[in-house]
């Protein structure tokens, strides 16, 4: 197949949310991404050169051969365009609070996280640190932003996102028991605090943290200390090296 007028203008209108969720897949790019994703994720469409495709194995609904990549300038939304450029299909799995709650495993919950690269890197983290689940209010970036899907590093074939009623979600958590721990500037040293084995960590939005509703739902609250303690240093970490100083320090434990 080649790349028609047709397919250039579809694979563009992927760009835009609505379009990937009508169509249920979203656009993976560069050769280790995509690498990571074809064993986990059956692909709909693969525009590739004619190197990459005599290299690796490739399965597709359709496959599309393009003799040099200054094709993909049509398509891409890297700035420097890759040998190979992938429409997957997304897992379909559904959100089970009760199976959830009897695992008992530790979650990540995101309130309102607005960067796709900051979501991309949590999910990365979440993987690393053997997390499989984690929940996300309605208005956290979507996760199959090109962007996520760009930072996630292929951690997106291993961690299950579900986007929630968080509120209720985490009140539900809360009534059966499960410590919900949040990181606030007024919060007791994590380094001190006791950690349990399971629950549920909340992390906030970029600029406004933790939301006043989600706050109320929180029984730990916790401080990554700033070094040293009485010197004038930034006002805050980045949510996603936060959420990793956090997710090491619960597995330290």
């Amino acid at each position: 197949m080649v790349l028609s007028k047709n397919k250039i203008k579809y694979f563009n209108s992927l760009n835009l949310k609505k379009n990937r969720d009508n169509e249920q897949v979203f656009i993976a790019e560069g050769i280790k991404l995509v690498g990571d994703l074809l064993p986990y994720f059956k692909a709909k469409y693969i525009v590739a050169t004619t190197e990459w495709l005599s290299k690796n194995s490739h399965i597709a609904d359709e496959i599309i051969e393009i003799e040099n990549i200054e094709e993909m300038k049509k398509i891409t939304l890297l700035s420097t365009p890759s040998s190979v450029y992938v429409v997957f299909y997304r897992s379909q799995y559904d959100f089970n609070l009760q199976d959830l709650l009897l695992k008992r495993e530790l979650i990540l919950a995101l309130d309102t996280v607005q960067d796709p690269g900051n979501l991309g890197t949590i999910i990365r983290i979440a993987d690393w640190f053997g997390i499989k689940n984690i929940i996300c209010s309605h208005g956290t970036v979507d996760v199959y932003n090109a962007k996520t899907i760009q930072s996630t590093m292929g951690a997106l074939a291993r961690v299950k996102v579900h986007y929630v009623e968080l509120r209720d979600v985490l009140d539900t958590f809360r009534k059966q028991g499960y410590p919900i721990y949040g990181t606030f500037l007024d919060g007791a040293s994590i380094y001190n605090t006791e950690l349990a084995k399971y629950g549920i960590i909340v992390m906030g939005n970029e600029g406004n943290g933790i939301s006043d509703e989600i706050a109320k739902l929180v029984s730990d609250k916790l401080l990554i200390p700033s070094y040293p303690a009485d010197e004038l240093t930034s006002e805050s970490l980045n949510v996603a090296v936060a959420t990793a100083i956090v997710c090491s320090e619960f597995r330290r434990r």
